[in-house]
């Protein structure tokens, strides 16, 4: 018996405390307070390995018949994060040979009591899983609204590096290609030629010192990125995680040759002592605000406006891009790579600078998590090959948060209606209706889909009711969609071929898309 969410495939990890169980530790490596898991299966074969996705709390009660030695063995190799033993039909108490193997193997052993379900451990395990995926969300929102603030500062690269050796507890550092460092994020470096920066509070940096090795690494590490080399790359030396991000190439000029293509640009070097699942999301939120600060073309007041804007959709106040940006009207832009062989990728600085010139954006923002470029223009764009987009309505500098919504809204029609670019539209009949009553009905009419039956629901709706559209839309068989919009039909209690439901579902999904808060995003 598996307790994994639904479509969880192999989730990352989670370190769950193990007293936090409310379990007696038998066995546990020394010093091990929490076990990193992705989920709890339930299972009494000798080898439930067949069936394991590596990072479980693996629960039991002994009804197998074999060598603890052999058994215990079999699930380290599967990737087994704990075993918990239940006592009691088979066991009145944890077989000692069990407690010493797990010992000698490593593994995390808990005892669960007579009386206490698999279920009630599942359920604690997923709970404890959700309060530390919240706090390492909050952590990632704070540390993102902080590199924004930096950015914004009269000496925004001193700044973002402080702000980023401090969320990740490490040290960062700008270097460039002939070997020079900027303004590191690390009080503790010593290397010559590398400070806090007057403009970094001590408060803000780091206090751990780079040790020697790590040091080596680093410079190893600048050496394998940019030109043409990976973008990134990523080591571990002396219990420290490293990694490097090419910020993208300068322009050839008479000083270097005039060589085809530039020069490679900065190199971003991150040393942290130990890693969580978002520092991935913070060093990358960094590293575009970095590689637009250290644009060679970008005057002080380019500068000023890139800050502005990523800071707008990082979560800063709009009141600053109303300052820095001007009046406007701003468009913003939203787009993806369209599908197929040679497509472009979203996170590609040069795939992305294309776009923008070819838009003639004012700026752009790589893609993140989401894999959406962000675009910002003065201007109303025209189809781009090889790319989906969604555009806003005009727009004044402080109103960009709600144009920013507007423009993921479009581009969600657009790939459910396979269009090249569509525009959010605003009034009709939809704007007869109050957008908080509107918001509040279709998130009620909507409730029963799940994430996926809506996206299919929206697709099919978008296509005319078409199966064979809606399934190219969606890259799955038609037979599928018949599936999921059958399903949708039985969970909403509608006639789907009336027109009149077909509407309401449609406004509904698009009040959804109004508010940036659709189910299906």
């Amino acid at each position: 018996m598996s307790e994994l969410p639904e479509g969880a495939g192999a989730p990352p990890t989670t370190a769950v405390p193990l007293a936090a169980l409310g379990l007696r530790l038998l066995a546990a490596p020394e010093g091990a307070e929490a076990a990193e898991v992705h989920g709890v299966h339930a299972s009494e074969m000798a080898d439930p390995s067949p069936y394991l996705l590596g990072g479980e709390l693996l629960l039991t009660a002994g009804a197998w018949s074999d060598d603890p030695r052999e058994y215990v063995g079999r699930l380290v190799r599967a990737g087994v994060a704990a075993l918990g033993f239940g006592v009691t039909p088979v066991h009145e108490r944890v077989p000692e040979e069990l407690v010493a193997a797990c010992a000698a193997a490593g593994l995390p052993l808990v005892e669960v009591e007579p009386g206490t379900p698999f279920a009630a451990v599942a359920r604690t395990v997923w709970r404890l899983m959700a309060e530390a995926r919240t706090r390492e969300l909050r952590r990632v929102a704070e540390a993102q609204r902080s590199l924004a603030a930096a950015a914004s500062r009269p000496d925004p690269v001193p700044a973002v590096l402080g702000r980023l050796a401090a969320a990740l507890g490490g040290h960062a550092e700008l270097v460039d290609p002939a070997g020079s460092a900027r303004p590191a994020g690390s009080a503790g470096s010593a290397r010559p030629g590398v400070t806090a920066g007057p403009d970094v509070p001590v408060a803000q940096t780091s206090e751990r010192a780079v040790p020697p090795p790590v040091r080596e690494a680093l410079d190893a590490l600048a050496a394998r990125v940019g030109g043409s080399g990976p973008v990134t790359a990523t080591d571990t030396a002396a219990g420290w995680h490293l990694t490097a991000y090419a910020l993208g190439r300068r322009p050839a000029t008479r000083d270097t040759g005039g060589a085809g293509g530039g020069v490679p640009g900065p190199v971003l070097l991150l040393a942290a002592p130990e890693r969580t699942p978002g520092d991935h999301t913070i060093a990358g939120a960094a590293a575009v605000l970095l590689t637009l600060l250290t644009a060679p073309r970008q005057t002080a007041g380019a500068g000023a406006r890139s800050a502005a804007l990523l800071s707008l959709l990082l979560g800063g106040p709009a009141a600053e891009a109303a300052a820095l940006l001007g009046p406007g009207p701003w468009t913003v832009a939203h787009a993806r790579p369209l599908p197929g062989a040679g497509a472009a990728s979203a996170s590609d600085p040069e795939a992305v600078a294309a776009l923008a010139e070819g838009l003639g954006a004012t700026l752009a923002a790589p893609a993140g998590a989401g894999g959406t470029v962000r675009l910002l223009l003065d201007r109303d764009p025209a189809p781009r090959p090889g790319w989906r987009l969604g555009i806003s309505a005009p727009a004044a500098a402080g109103e960009l948060a709600a144009a920013d919504a507007q423009a993921a809204g479009a581009l969600r029609r657009a790939e459910a209606a396979r269009a090249a670019l569509l525009r959010h539209r605003e009034g009709g009949l939809a704007a007869l209706v109050p957008p908080g009553a509107a918001e509040a009905h279709a998130r009620a009419l909507l409730a029963p889909l799940t994430p996926v039956q809506s996206e299919t629901l929206r697709a099919w709706l978008a296509h005319h009711g078409s199966w064979d559209r809606t399934a190219i839309a969606l890259g799955v068989h038609r037979n599928t969609v018949r599936q999921r919009v059958a399903r949708c039909a039985a969970l909403l209690a509608r006639d789907l071929d009336d027109p009149d439901t077909r509407m309401e579902l449609w406004f509904a999904l698009r009040s959804l898309d109004t508010h940036h808060n659709s189910p299906v995003t």
